[in-house]
């Protein structure tokens, strides 16, 4: 289908930005051909001439040489977009179908010699990812739920020996916030029957819904009264678990100082020895006992002792199914 020569100014700028970069610039003659071949608009070198003039008033980046016209510079960058599409590929909550479509989007962004170079796409479906197709309107829901201050309601599902999520309970919660962690999207909610801080897996979520009673202003919730303290959140509670922080006490080898401020931040007190370290955390018991259970070669819970003790006692039981 022909179109208006009116459109001329708009299909120039979607010619530069699809074909050309500083290695590939485009004449006014090859701009004329595109014009022709792709929107059926025939007009005149000058015009075109002109057209480009207005773009460059219009504030977009064209440059011109003795090789023609091209885009110098685009709302991303190359490697901005890589950044942007390795995000999309790692993300564990994001199913095959939409990587796909996102990085599609992602590419569009770019001119096409960039999309030529992002192998990954083709790969998308090789990767471990969710099979809900259900997170983006569960992020539209919660979002508007948050933005209304209204409670949800919901079912959760979990997986099964078949590798398939199943129904296990409905749940109504005040929602407060969605948070990326351990390349999950998770729901942080109080729960409103146990009144309780709860994180849910938001590609685990079906049948959502808005309700009609207000959330819990989570400035009543004990321990959130000066409202959700992100930097604690994403240090203090490693696994999400919810139970009330403590002070805990570990020694660990020198060798993971890397890994403890990657998982704890830098603002974790230590304190050097001879060929070990004393670290303080206000942390999560819970998360800690399954923290330390991980680094078991590097690390000793020194206190709170009850933390100690339950750590011994799940080293002997395991122990114990080992014996044989």
């Amino acid at each position: 289908m022909n179109e208006s020569k009116k459109l001329a100014l708009l299909r120039i700028l979607d010619i530069l930005k699809k074909h050309t970069d500083i290695n590939h610039p485009l004449t006014q003659e090859d701009i004329a051909k595109y014009l022709e071949n792709d929107y059926g608009i025939i007009i005149e070198r000058k015009a075109i001439g002109r057209n480009i003039s207005l773009l460059k008033e219009a504030g977009y980046a064209i440059e011109t040489n003795h090789l023609g016209n091209y885009l110098e510079e685009r709302d991303f960058e190359d490697s901005e977009l890589r950044v942007l599409i390795d995000g999309v590929l790692c993300s564990k909550y994001i199913n095959a179908t939409y990587s796909k479509d996102l990085i599609y989007k992602l590419c569009s962004l770019a001119n096409k010699y960039f999309q030529a170079h992002v192998k990954n796409i083709y790969s998308v479906n090789e990767w471990n990812k969710t099979e809900s197709k259900s997170l983006f309107y569960n992020i539209e829901q919660i979002d508007e739920a948050i933005e209304k201050e209204l409670q949800i309601k919901f079912d959760y599902n979990k997986y099964g020996i078949d590798k398939k999520l199943h129904f296990t309970k409905s749940h109504t919660v005040s929602p407060y916030q969605l948070i990326v962690h351990n390349q999950h999207y998770y729901l942080m909610a109080l729960h409103e029957y146990y009144q309780n801080i709860v994180y849910y897996r938001v590609d685990h979520i079906t049948n959502i819904s808005l309700t009609d009673n207000k959330l819990t202003d989570i400035h009543n919730i004990k321990g959130y009264e000066q409202g959700i303290n992100y930097e604690e959140l994403s240090t203090s509670y490693p696994y999400l678990f919810t139970d009330d922080l403590q002070t805990i006490v570990f020694g660990a080898k020198k060798a993971i100082i890397d890994d403890i401020v990657e998982w704890f931040g830098t603002n974790v007190q230590m304190e050097e020895n001879e060929d070990t370290i004393k670290v303080t955390v206000k942390a999560s018991p819970n998360a800690m006992k399954y923290w330390a259970m991980q680094y078991l070669n590097s690390v000793e819970i020194i206190s709170p002792l009850t933390l100690r003790e339950q750590i011994k006692k799940d080293l002997l039981k395991g122990i114990d199914k080992y014996k044989n």
